[in-house]
């Protein structure tokens, strides 16, 4: 059917989308955990994820979405970005 056809290419779409964010989203990370390293900040920030989580469940249900597995996805998002500023700090040393 092309109908179903023409909205999973649009689903294509969306999803080539969040993984240009998702890249842009660990790029920043990766900037800021340089900075972090500069200035002998900790890598892990819990009231900075908190206030993540926070945001991302109240956006997730000012648009119709659970917030509680939109926050577990930010979750593992947020420990991807961790991982790759915590690997840079050890690739750099």
């Amino acid at each position: 059917m092309q109908e179903i056809k023409q909205l999973r290419n649009r689903i294509d779409e969306v999803d080539e989308q969040i993984l240009e964010s998702l890249s842009e989203r660990i790029r920043i990370c990766t900037s800021i955990g340089l900075v972090k390293e500069k200035h002998g900040i900790p890598i892990q920030d819990y009231p900075r994820e908190n206030d993540v989580y926070a945001h991302i469940r109240e956006k997730a249900a000012e648009l119709g979405l659970d917030p509680s597995p939109i926050e577990a996805i930010y979750r593992q998002i947020v420990s991807i970005c961790s991982a790759v500023q915590d690997s840079k700090k050890k690739s750099e040393k």
